[in-house]
């Protein structure tokens, strides 16, 4: 799951962004309205917490923008302003939902999982099937064959991802910007990696190999392969 942390205050940023990676989230950092709303329109987030008071322009001209582009991301304001007509505003704007600084860690996480859950439900694909491959995007369960498949938190969202775009050709770059935070310098070859991980989890010792190798091009799971 990816998410944006748009906050000005560094420090705070700092410390949510960790948190987040601790739990398995890719996260990406703004700290300024500019570039937040930039990142909102470059990456289809999972989810966006979003400053009110930010320089440049504010969450509420953010939220305006994004949501007249089209912008579909659940977004949570993050904000001190704890007035009923910022909270009537911030909501009324597109906004999912408002938390007020302090706020503890455990009650924004628990806030996050409710906003990813309502956003399956209202995807309305709860379970992605791709031949006798199941995958449940609320349990994180998959499934083939009658096979339980034991997934780590990267390749599950690798493989949600892919499933999602049964048939397209994936390229390496796609799947690490979706998967891993802008900051991610790690092994350049890590999709390649993950990618092995799944192979031998899902495709070995089955007739019917389901995620396939595009040379040149990337990675494609289902579809009509030549």
């Amino acid at each position: 799951m990816r998410v944006l942390v748009a906050e000005d205050e560094r420090e705070l940023n700092g410390i949510i962004k960790k948190r987040l990676e601790d739990e398995d989230y890719a996260v990406d950092s703004a700290y300024d309205g500019i570039s937040a709303l930039e990142y909102m329109e470059s990456v289809g987030y999972d989810i966006v917490l979003l400053d009110v008071m930010m320089p440049g322009i504010d969450g509420f001209e953010v939220l305006k923008r994004y949501r007249n582009g089209g912008g579909k991301s659940p977004v949570l304001f993050l904000t001190a302003r704890d007035e009923v007509s910022d909270r009537v505003r911030g909501l009324d704007g597109g906004a999912d939902d408002y938390l007020v600084k302090p706020f503890s860690f455990s009650e924004l996480l628990a806030r996050i999982r409710v906003l990813l859950r309502r956003s399956v439900s209202a995807e309305k694909l709860p379970v992605l099937t791709i031949g006798d491959l199941s995958l449940d995007v609320t349990s994180h369960k998959a499934i083939r064959g009658g096979r339980r498949i034991e997934l780590s938190s990267k390749e599950y969202s690798i493989l949600e991802y892919m499933m999602r775009n049964e048939g397209v050709v994936l390229s390496r770059e796609s799947i690490r910007e979706h998967i891993w935070s802008w900051d991610y310098d790690g092994e350049s070859n890590v999709v390649d990696v993950y990618i092995r991980y799944l192979r031998k989890k899902i495709d070995d010792g089955e007739d019917v190999k389901l995620i396939h190798t595009i040379r040149g091009s990337g990675y494609m799971i289902g579809g009509d392969v030549e």
